[in-house]
């Protein structure tokens, strides 16, 4: 049968794909990745020698014994008791807190360190455990779960990001493969603090990879299991919803596409959820476990709304927990709604990455309960958009450095902190990587003198926490002057994202995009 003209079928759109894989092959940008990946696994490596949240700090130690308790109950205990406080699964001891795909996780990697050290997931006499032999089978499991998750992630993000764009130069997607791959924030939290943000954060990655090259039910399937894995994964849910509902209100027939979504969406929560959906009891004690809101709207310091304001409001004085969700609650979706209201009426793929890091933001900025590592939520859209917005993720990047300084310090991870600053601004300036562009916007951002200034702040601050005492009467209160100078960024940053947003809806660039109709 003849083929009508102007339209493709699905095996040419196999073989465009075919094409673009071997053009990247042969511009020697798939090279470039291998270097650069093989490069951030050896840094990864020399990190992960450094200790970890909660080193030799009893009675509860950090993160790191918490991960390692999650291995050990979840190896010795059947998946029903997993979530419910017992004599054996104490939850005021570390309890799971995560949804059900980090409790399987935390199975499949305690499976691996009990072939090799049982010793360390032991029910009871493994609390507390620390030995060489753990922590590096602990260590093993983050870089193994990086090198299978967020790297794959990041690749096929490059290779959709890249595929239209013929005349990418190979120095330029180095470059951005750099920027992300040797993101400094992610390397600390994840190889020296010790977290597994790399499996949510890829798995949201290829969600944004998917969505890029129209494949809207693998992004849901993609995003659904990045929600299953860390619930602040729903930092990203509005630019998610916003855009595929937009795009589906332009379809022929929008509520088949509407329902055809749901329907993949739910089908992967059932999948994720099936041991707990049983009965309501258990459905609802796992839940219960997702939203800590006995621990009040912020814990430590952290560069958000909520803890920067409270040092004139006292927020947890003043209100109940009860009006202090609605309060949070209020403040997130009004932030996040003018983002939405865009992609909503005029979808588009670079409002979309836009829309990721305006709704992130707004989350960290005044979502309940956020914590210093949530900031890696709104650097990865910051990261996607590094080639057209290199300095916004430089100066974002300097300040979320900033912002976790003080959890760095207490994990005694000052010299990897101070050696990846330093290897991401070379990185970041290096010669043969850099557009004209760039050189271009940094100024028009902020004044330069501005910027030096805010820089040898943010120096000095670094110095004042290392090497004095602070008055005794306001113990917290270099960590206070560090978050509100953080905060007032973030805040400038959220608000240039979010003109920039609604500016793309009338520039000719956006409306020529037609490929999500």
């Amino acid at each position: 049968m003849e083929k009508r003209k102007g339209v493709k079928t699905f095996k040419d759109e196999e073989e465009d794909e075919d094409n673009i894989w071997w053009w990247l092959v042969g511009r020697g940008f798939v090279a470039s990745f291998i270097c650069i990946g093989i490069f951030a696994v050896l840094v990864r490596v020399a990190v992960s020698l450094h200790p970890y949240s909660g080193a030799g700090k009893p009675p509860k130690y950090g993160d790191f014994e918490a991960q390692r308790h999650w291995m050990e109950i979840t190896l010795s205990l059947p998946s029903s008791e997993w979530y419910c406080n017992s004599t054996t699964n104490d939850l005021s001891y570390w309890g799971l807190d995560y949804p059900p795909l980090t409790a399987y996780q935390s199975y499949i990697h305690g499976l691996f360190l009990r072939k090799f050290h049982p010793e360390s997931v032991s029910l009871y006499t493994s609390r507390g455990h620390e030995s060489y032999l753990g922590k590096l089978l602990m260590r093993w499991t983050v870089l193994s779960s990086d090198v299978l998750m967020f790297f794959p992630a990041v690749l096929y993000f490059i290779f959709v990001y890249y595929s239209g764009s013929r005349g990418a130069h190979k120095n330029d997607v180095a470059w951005h493969i750099a920027m992300i791959l040797l993101n400094p924030c992610l390397i600390l939290i994840d190889h020296g603090h010790f977290q597994y943000n790399c499996i949510s954060l890829g798995l949201a990655l290829g969600a944004v990879a998917a969505v890029l090259s129209d494949k809207d039910l693998l992004a849901s399937v993609l995003f659904s299991l990045a929600l299953n894995h860390k619930q602040m994964s729903a930092y990203f849910a509005p630019a998610f919803f916003s855009y595929l509902l937009g795009k589906c209100l332009r379809r022929q027939n929008p509520l088949l596409e509407v329902l055809k979504l749901g329907l993949v969406v739910l089908g992967t929560f059932a999948l994720v959820w099936w041991p707990y959906l049983q009965s309501m009891d258990a459905f609802f004690k796992v839940l219960s476990r997702l939203a800590p809101f006995e621990r009040g709207i912020y814990e430590d310091y952290v560069a958000n709304f909520w803890c920067t304001s409270s040092v004139v409001i006292k927020w947890k004085r003043l209100f109940t927990v009860p009006s202090l969700k609605l309060l949070s609650l209020t403040a997130t979706l009004s932030a996040s709604l003018p983002s939405m209201v865009q992609q909503i009426w005029a979808p588009s793929k670079r409002g979309f990455l836009f829309a990721l890091l305006n709704s992130s933001m707004s989350f960290y900025l005044f979502s309940y309960q956020v914590h210093e590592k949530s900031i890696l939520l709104p650097l990865l859209p910051a990261s996607i958009l590094a080639m057209d917005e290199p300095f916004l993720f430089k100066w974002m990047m300097h300040f979320a450095l900033l912002s976790m300084f003080p959890l760095l310090c207490r994990d005694e991870l000052i010299l990897p902190y101070i050696s990846l600053c330093v290897l991401f601004f070379l990185l970041y300036h290096a010669p043969c990587g850099r557009r004209d562009t760039r050189q271009a916007q940094s100024p028009a951002i902020l004044k330069s003198f501005i910027i030096a200034f805010l820089v040898l702040c943010s120096l000095i601050l670094h110095i004042v926490y290392l090497a004095l005492r602070p008055p005794k009467k306001y113990p917290f209160l270099f960590e206070a002057i560090i978050m509100l100078l953080c905060f007032s960024q973030f805040v400038l940053l959220a608000g240039y994202t979010n003109i920039k947003q609604w500016k793309l809806s009338g520039s000719k660039l956006e409306n020529k995009e037609k490929k999500y109709m």
